[in-house]
């Protein structure tokens, strides 16, 4: 591995940012100018915009062929974990997120859902053409479902969306042109940086002797979801709790469902399921993803200590992946605490939250 293919993986992985940036610049702007409210802005154009980094990497990973396509795979899954338990994780432990936008309790169960759809689609060790195809039509229905659900929402949650993404002034004919330009800019940058990331994280997996499909998990998976990372940070820091919970859970379905989906559509023979992927990194996907059902209803707040607690299971995680990859000795031992001790004594702990709150809640109604 030479020091170009090094130089163009951090510039590929810089370009992505930047594109991503201008692209939800350039379209949030402009839908904004177009009378497009700002909390379905919010909800649609800047939490897809997020991800397009990942589906600007999957699909060029995915025409990459075979090894491209464990990159493709490795991307999705992997921001998702990290979506949920690294960046809500650092919001919550920033400030403790009280989830009060009705959307995100709607979207939680639509998560889990499709993931679980997922898992089935990849038991047969591929996601084809047609799994892409039902795939990406659920996107198109729960984008016309996300809009029309942004009428109900509290006036609260309105101005919350609306100080972060209203300009407050209208366009003129100068601000239409440089949103077109930092439109049609930011997705050139998505696609050139895209290539080189793809090639470079290709480079580095063949000249370290790890699978494609562990950088897909972790450097790409991260690298990608830096737009989300910045969203989320940002919008916790100033405390606007429900941008930084929705913009996770919102992405999470854009990449199950469309990103995925476009990917399986696009890619010749579909996108491959690898063995270690079906076995393990799609049930921790799932794990993850049901993770946040008890936590999204104890008292509707995601609190530091479970913000800890997802920061925590990151690192465990991408340890594990590491361990594996390298087949440390380590892995046996740190499998077996894991398994036995970490993991059941975090559910029966959710499930307990999740009692508390239940019964507290017939309790109000009651009273």
């Amino acid at each position: 591995m030479d020091i170009i293919t090094i130089v163009l993986f951090v510039l590929g992985l810089a370009l992505l940012i930047v594109g991503a940036e201008g692209l939800v610049r350039g379209a949030s702007r402009m839908a904004l100018g177009l009378g497009v409210s700002p909390l379905v802005v919010g909800l649609t154009v800047v939490a897809f915009g997020t991800s397009a980094p990942e589906l600007a990497v999957s699909i060029q990973s995915a025409l990459a062929g075979p090894n491209g396509a464990d990159v493709a795979l490795g991307n999705v899954v992997g921001s998702n974990i990290a979506n949920v338990l690294l960046i809500l994780g650092i919001s919550a432990v920033i400030t403790p997120l009280v989830v009060q936008q009705q959307l995100i309790r709607l979207d939680v169960p639509l998560m889990i859902g499709v993931s679980v759809l997922v898992f089935i689609m990849a038991m047969d060790g591929v996601i084809n053409r047609i799994d892409g195809l039902i795939l990406f039509s659920g996107i198109v229905i729960y984008t016309v479902f996300a809009i029309r659900q942004s009428r109900k929402e509290s006036a609260e949650v309105q101005q919350e969306y609306s100080s972060e993404f209203d300009t407050g002034k209208p366009q003129s004919v100068g601000d239409w042109i440089k949103n077109i330009l930092l439109l049609i800019g930011g997705l050139a940058l998505l696609v050139l940086g895209a290539r080189w990331l793809v090639d470079g994280a290709i480079s580095v997996a063949r000249a370290f002797g790890i699978s494609e499909l562990v950088i897909g998990l972790t450097i790409v998976a991260v690298g990608t979801s830096l737009p989300e990372i910045a969203t989320s940070i940002i919008a916790a820091l100033r405390g606007e709790r429900d941008i930084a919970v929705g913009n996770v859970v919102g992405s999470n379905i854009f990449n199950l469902l469309s990103v995925l989906g476009l990917t399986s559509i696009v890619a010749p023979a579909g996108v491959n399921v690898a063995p270690a992927a079906l076995n393990f990194d799609l049930p921790v996907m799932l794990a993850v993803a049901v993770a946040c059902l008890p936590i999204f209803f104890t008292g509707r707040l995601i609190a530091r200590w479970e913000g800890w607690l997802f920061l925590g299971y990151y690192i465990a995680y991408t340890l594990y992946l590491i361990l594996a990859a390298t087949q440390h000795e380590a892995l046996p031992a740190f499998s077996t605490v894991m398994g036995l001790f970490v993991l059941p004594l975090t559910a029966l702990t959710l499930l307990f939250l999740a009692w508390r709150a239940f019964h507290a809640e017939r309790r109000t109604v009651a009273s």
